[in-house]
C-alpha cells in the first residue's frame, strides 16, 4: 500500500472538515493498534509539508493490563520526532469489578475519556485525533440504526470543553490500514481485552461484510448516506 494514497485520503478529509488550523497543537490517541499507529505515522509525514503549521504528540492511556508494553511505540515516537506520553491508570481494576461477563465498551470509554482530557490539558493540546476509519463509520451508523432506531455516526470533528476530536482517516478503508501496517512492520502491541472480538461491533461487523459480499455496493451506500448528513450539518 502506498504511503501517498494513504495520506492524500488523510489530507482530503482534514480539508473537507477543517480539522487542522495553523498552530495547533494535534495529540494523537495511540491504542497501540493497526489503526492508531498508522494515523500517528501518517501525521508525522503530513506534518512535513502541511501547509498550516502544526505540532504533533502522543497519547497513550495505559489500563492497567499485564504484560502490555509499549516500549517499541515510543521508540517509533522518537524516530518520527513525536513526543510520547503514557499515562498509568488503574481502569482494568475498575472494570473487572464491575465484570458480569458481558462487554462494558462504554463504561471503557467514559474512563478512558476522563484521563485523556488530563493528559490533553498537561501536554497544552488542543486537538486530540482518533483513527476511527471508514468502516468505523459504516459500522457506527448500522449500530445506531439498530439500537436506537436512529442513522447516526460521529462527526468528523467533535468540539468539547477544552480541545476537539478530529478523525482524519474517516475516508480511509480498514483494509488499506491493514496492508499499510503490514507493510510499514508497525509495532502492534497486543490488545488484551477479553471483549475485543465479542463486542456487538464486531456482530455488526461481521454482518456487514456477510452484506458486503452479497453487494459490493452496501458499504458504499451506507457511507454516502452518513457524509450527507455531515456535509447537511455542517459536519
Amino acid at each position: 500500500m502506498n504511503t501517498q494514497k494513504l495520506l492524500s485520503l488523510t489530507r482530503q478529509a482534514i480539508d473537507k472538515y477543517n480539522m487542522i488550523d495553523e498552530g495547533d497543537s494535534v495529540a494523537v490517541g495511540i491504542s497501540g493498534g493497526k489503526d492508531s499507529l498508522t494515523l500517528l505515522y501518517l501525521l508525522a509525514k503530513l506534518r512535513d509539508f502541511y501547509p498550516k503549521h502544526f505540532t504533533l504528540k502522543a497519547i497513550t492511556i495505559n489500563l492497567g493490563y499485564e504484560d502490555v508494553d509499549f516500549s517499541a511505540v515510543r521508540k517509533l515516537c522518537q524516530e518520527l520526532s513525536v513526543e510520547y506520553r503514557i499515562l498509568d491508570t488503574q481502569i482494568y481494576e475498575i472494570l473487572k469489578q464491575k465484570d458480569t461477563g458481558k462487554p462494558f465498551c462504554s463504561l471503557c470509554a467514559r474512563l478512558r475519556r476522563g484521563a485523556i482530557k488530563q493528559v490533553m490539558e498537561d501536554m497544552g493540546c488542543n486537538k486530540l485525533a482518533y483513527a476511527h476509519h471508514k468502516d468505523d463509520v459504516i459500522e457506527t451508523a448500522v449500530m445506531s440504526l439498530l439500537n436506537e432506531g436512529q442513522f447516526y455516526c460521529f462527526p468528523p470533528v467533535t468540539n468539547q470543553d477544552s480541545f476537539s476530536v478530529i478523525r482524519p482517516l474517516i475516508y480511509v478503508p480498514e483494509y488499506m490500514i491493514k496492508s499499510y501496517s503490514a507493510s510499514m512492520n508497525f509495532p502492534i502491541v497486543f490488545n488484551p481485552c477479553p471483549y475485543d472480538h465479542n463486542s456487538q461491533r464486531s456482530v455488526v461487523k461481521s454482518m456487514i461484510e456477510y452484506l458486503a459480499r452479497k453487494n459490493r455496493t452496501y458499504k458504499s451506500n451506507i457511507f454516502h448516506a452518513v457524509t450527507k448528513i455531515w456535509d447537511t450539518s455542517g459536519g
